[in-house]
């Protein structure tokens, strides 16, 4: 799993050398903001299923077409579905709040994602607008504390940006 060691131990090692300073720096940065990562993972874990309903009923309100006949969420099965991916994409922000790098969204979220949604003929802007709204929401510090806060933000901008 990609992350800031690992990614800097990849490189060092396909170059056959030692990491170098500036590697060994963002080694460092990593683990100076690895409590701030961490509060964050267990925040959104502790409040997971409100932070998924939420994410997903904003995409609904916005995107309050997706229950029309013919679209993606015409039934309460396509629905639930909709409501599982966010869910999916939520599980793997944490992982990568653990990890401390976006190998788990690059692995099992990102990779081919815009390619089944097309396929399956899935629009990504509700989605989209799902981690935007979660992200807007973050108050600090009711929910968590401003790096921490950071952190969680650079993630629901990583798979935004992904998904766009």
């Amino acid at each position: 799993m990609k992350s800031v060691v690992t990614t800097v131990i990849s490189a060092a090692d396909a170059a056959g050398r030692f990491p170098s300073a500036s590697d060994l720096e963002s080694v460092q940065g990593s683990i100076q903001r690895s409590a701030a990562r961490l509060e964050a993972a267990e925040k959104l874990a502790g409040n997971y299923e409100a932070v998924v309903k939420e994410a997903g009923d904003a995409c609904f309100s916005k995107y309050s077409y997706l229950k029309n006949a013919g679209e993606a969420g015409e039934n309460q099965e396509k629905i639930n579905k909709c409501y599982r991916d966010v869910d999916h994409y939520f599980r793997l922000i944490n992982y990568c709040l653990v990890v401390g790098g976006t190998g788990p969204l690059d692995e099992w979220g990102i990779a081919g994602a815009r390619e089944v949604y097309r396929t399956l003929n899935l629009p990504t802007a509700p989605y989209v607008a799902s981690f935007a709204y979660s992200k807007d929401r973050i108050c600090v510090p009711r929910d968590m504390s401003a790096q921490a806060a950071t952190e969680f933000a650079s993630y629901l901008d990583y798979v935004i940006a992904s998904l766009s």
